[in-house]
Parts: C-alpha cells; structure tokens; sequence
C-alpha cells in the first residue's frame, strides 16, 4: 500500500511485501512501532483500503480489487473491531441500531435486526434493557462490547481486531480479552489481532507476525518467537516487555535500539532496520533480507541475514 506524498514529497510505502496465511479458528498477532503498517494490513484485508499492488485472498478467492457490489455477501462473513469504541460508533443511533446496521444494509428487515441485535448484546454482556440508550451513556469497555457485538451481526468467520483494548484501562482490558476469547470458542472465530502490547498478544494468539517499516520481519507460533526470537528488532520489543518478578525485572538483559525509525517515505537501503541494528554489517546497508525458513525443522521465517 502506496499513499501519495503532501505537497510532492515522495510518496509512503505503509506495506511493503507483506504476507502471510491465517487458518479458520486461529489467532495471529500482528505487532510492531507504531506506523509500522500495522493497521494500514488490516484496513486492507477488509477492504477499507484497496491495496496498491498484490492481492488478498479469502477462502481461495481474490477479494483485493472487487467492485463494492461484488463485495457485498463477503462483508458477512469479514469484520472489523476497532481501536478507540467510542468515535468508531454514531453518536446519533441507539445501540440497538448501531449493532443493527449491518444487518439491514444485508437486507434484514429492522424487527429481524433488532431481535438480533438484543440477542447479541446479552451475548457479549450488555443488558438488552439498555437497547435504545446511545454511546455517550456507557464507558469504553461497554462502547467497545457495542463494536464487537456490531462486527458479530452478520455471523462473520474472520475479524480483524484493530488494537481492540488499547484504548482502554488495563482491568478493563482483560475484560475484553475474555470476552473475545469465549466468542472466538463459541464461534469458531478467526482473528487478526493487530497490537503494541505483546503481553495481550502473547495472551490471545496462535501464531505471532512482527512487523518493522512496512515489512514482515518475523513470524512464527508463540511460543518460539517469545522464547528464542530470532531478529533483532523482536528481541529488542520483548526486552521492553515488563517481568511480573522483580528481581528478574532487574537482572534482565535489555537491547537498545539506536536512534528513531525511518521515514517511510525514505526507507534505508538494504535491511531498513539496519540503521538502528546492533549487528548490522556491510551487507545489511546493501541487500535486502528475504523472510525466509529460520531452518528445516524450525516453523519460523525470519527476514534477517544474520538471524539468532
């Protein structure tokens, strides 16, 4: 994904080779700096954005460049949750209708969307009396509950989570992580969960993609990716995560990336996290690393030349 430059400046690669696949029922994390690209992916998944170039496929067939009447059935079946509740729902519509809304743009009649509606907003903890109260008169958790009960309406197979509880307390955080993690068992949900907090990630997902400058750097199951990271920029984000054991917290090996990330519209030659790289050598500033295999029997791929 391309965006044109202001004011003739070069324009910004936000994505940049990125792929990746993601199973019915699983949970992969996309995580990274912010402007990274992270929510520019998911904006295009659901086609919010049409990308620039390449392709996405759902289920085997390519939705990337689809006229929005063909993407109509498809909108049931991909949704999106996003990141601040609040200004992501009408101000003006009562809950009931704002859960409601996909439903009737599908054809729905409004006593059949409503009748769901209600349905879904018990199903995610909101008491159905409170239908025809407006946004303003809940907190963010409650607002947020109101997105996901919107994005299940149509009974959707995918959703892509933009940073779902960062705009919430940390309490109320983990609210909202159970509560996704019932409906995705109850559901059979898929989820793109695209986050800065690697300890909710680490929670929540399957499988891990770290994402540097508008690329994929790593990705691989969880469990590998937090136990033995392999690039250097995934070390230095989960050496910033805090231990809950503070003498652990204290002892603990921390990397210190130099300076500031580059301008998307100027990425470095080369590996464009060598700049900021403690093993950068004279290759890194020349060629740029493929994400490839870490090693035949590792399920990682890893977009280093000189991977851990």
């Amino acid at each position: 994904m391309t965006f044109p430059g202001r004011r003739g400046s070069a324009p910004v690669r936000a994505v940049d080779g990125v792929g990746f696949d993601l199973a019915a029922g699983e949970t992969l994390g996309l995580v990274g700096e912010s402007g990274c690209g992270k929510s520019t992916t998911g904006r295009m998944i659901v086609r919010l954005l049409e990308p620039t170039a390449g392709s996405v496929e759902y289920d085997g067939r390519p939705i990337a460049h689809l006229s929005q009447r063909a993407l109509k059935p498809l909108r049931r079946e991909i949704q999106m949750v996003f990141q601040d509740p609040h200004s992501s729902l009408n101000p003006r519509q009562s809950v009931a209708r704002i859960i409601a809304d996909p439903l009737l743009v599908q054809g729905s009649s409004p006593e059949e969307a409503r009748k769901r509606a209600v349905e879904l907003m018990e199903l995610v903890g909101l008491i159905p009396e409170h239908a025809d109260r407006r946004p303003h008169e809940f907190s963010g958790g409650q607002a947020q509950r109101i997105g996901i009960a919107r994005a299940l309406a149509t009974g959707p197979r995918l959703v892509v989570a933009d940073e779902p509880v960062s705009a919430l307390d940390v309490s109320v955080q983990a609210q909202i992580v159970n509560l996704m993690e019932r409906l995705q068992d109850e559901l059979g949900l898929a989820y793109l969960f695209i986050a800065h907090d690697l300890s909710v990630v680490k929670r929540v997902c399957d499988r891990v993609a770290v994402m540097y400058l508008g690329r994929i750097v790593e990705i691989g199951p969880k469990q590998q990716v937090y136990e033995t990271p392999a690039h250097p920029y995934t070390r230095a984000l989960l050496s910033a995560v805090p231990l809950p054991d503070p003498t652990a917290e204290r002892t603990r090996e921390r990397l210190t990336l130099l300076g500031d990330p580059p301008s998307p519209a100027a990425p470095p030659p080369g590996c464009t996290f060598h700049p900021r790289c403690p093993k950068a050598q004279p290759i890194c500033r020349t060629e740029r690393p493929l994400l490839r295999p870490l090693a035949p029997t590792d399920p990682r791929e890893v977009a280093c030349h000189f991977p851990d």
